[in-house]
C-alpha cells in the first residue's frame, strides 16, 4: 500500500529509556500488517557505517563527499554532509510509516519513553506528544500523573498497544489522502 504522504510518528526519550528496542517493536508490528515502514534514526555524536577497508571507505577517504553501493537488493548513500530531516521524509514518500528515533524539536506525532518519573518533563517541554511508553514498574504512577491529559498510555514491554495506536494513525493517513483525491 502506497499512501505517497506516509504517515510520521517520532519516538522520543532521554537515552538508555528503550527507544530502540521499543522501535524494534513497532516495526515489527506494522510491518505483520503488510505495510511498509522506514526509520530515520537522529544521532547526536558522530557516527561510521563505512568500515576500513571497504571500496566505498577507500573512496571517502580519497575525497569523495558522496557515495552510493547499490547490490541487487540493498542501496546505501552516504554523504558528508547533514540532512533535514523534511528531505529524508521525502525519500521514503513510497513507505506507509516512517518512524523517527530522537529529533526531539520536530513537530510530527510523538511517543514519548518514559523509563524513570524524571523522564515525564519532557513530555511539558516537546510538541505533538501524542502518547508515552512506560515501563511495567511506572505504570500505575504514570495513569496517576498523565490522569487529566490528553495523553495515551503504552506498555513499553509490549508493542501491541502501541502498534495498534499506530496502524490506527496509519489507516486515517491513508483515507484522508483516498478522500482527497476523490
Amino acid at each position: 500500500m502506497n499512501t505517497k504522504h506516509p504517515f510520521v510518528c517520532q519516538i522520543v526519550g532521554f537515552k538508555n529509556t528503550g527507544k530502540t528496542t521499543f522501535l524494534g517493536g513497532l516495526i515489527r508490528y506494522v510491518q505483520k500488517s503488510g505495510l511498509r515502514v522506514a526509520v530515520i534514526k537522529h544521532d547526536g555524536h558522530e557516527f561510521e557505517m563505512d568500515h576500513e577497508g571497504t571500496d566505498t571507505f577507500k573512496h571517502r577517504q580519497a575525497g569523495a563527499e558522496g557515495i552510493a553501493i547499490v547490490s541487487a537488493g540493498r542501496t546505501a548513500i552516504l554523504e558528508e554532509n547533514s540532512q533535514p530531516v523534511t528531505g529524508l521524509i521525502r525519500h521514503f514518500q513510497a513507505y506507509d510509516c516512517v518512524l523517527l528515533e530522537g529529533f526531539k524539536q520536530e513537530d510530527y506525532p510523538k511517543l514519548v519513553m518514559v523509563r524513570e518519573q524524571s523522564d515525564a518533563q519532557l513530555t511539558d517541554k516537546l510538541t505533538n506528544v501524542q502518547g508515552v511508553a512506560v515501563w511495567e514498574h511506572q505504570m500505575d504512577w504514570a495513569q496517576g500523573h498523565y490522569s487529566d491529559e490528553m495523553i495515551q498510555i503504552f506498555p513499553a514491554e509490549a508493542n501491541g498497544p502501541a502498534g495498534r495506536w499506530l496502524l490506527e494513525q496509519i489507516q486515517k493517513q491513508i483515507e484522508g489522502m483516498r478522500n482527497e483525491q476523490g
